[in-house]
């Protein structure tokens, strides 16, 4: 390995690591109550929509039935993980079936 992509990837190490640790270290002074704290909570789901919502509105016939699938179960029961390993394998489901 030569010298170049050590310090490269020594590089890139530190800059992961301080990335991270900014994240923890900016955490613990936000507010615990209020509105930052509320829009932080909602955050998550957010950013998720944002990086379906695409594929959703872009894809076929797989990922529209894959987004109804994901909807029926969390509507059945209210477990957002069971809805999302559900919607992708309907949608693995669909393309395996050549549907998609």
């Amino acid at each position: 390995m030569s010298l170049e992509a050590l310090v490269t990837i020594l590089g890139m190490a530190a800059v992961t690591y301080a990335i991270r640790a900014g994240g923890l270290l900016l955490a613990d002074r936000l507010p615990r109550t209020g509105f930052v704290a509320a829009w932080m909570r909602h955050l998550p789901g957010a950013v998720l929509a944002a990086l379906v919502a695409p594929a959703v509105a872009g894809g076929g016939i797989a990922e529209a039935i894959g987004a109804a699938a994901t909807l029926g179960i969390y509507l059945l029961s209210r477990n957002l993980l069971a809805a999302m390993i559900g919607g992708v394998l309907s949608v693995f489901l669909m393309r395996m079936l050549g549907l998609g």
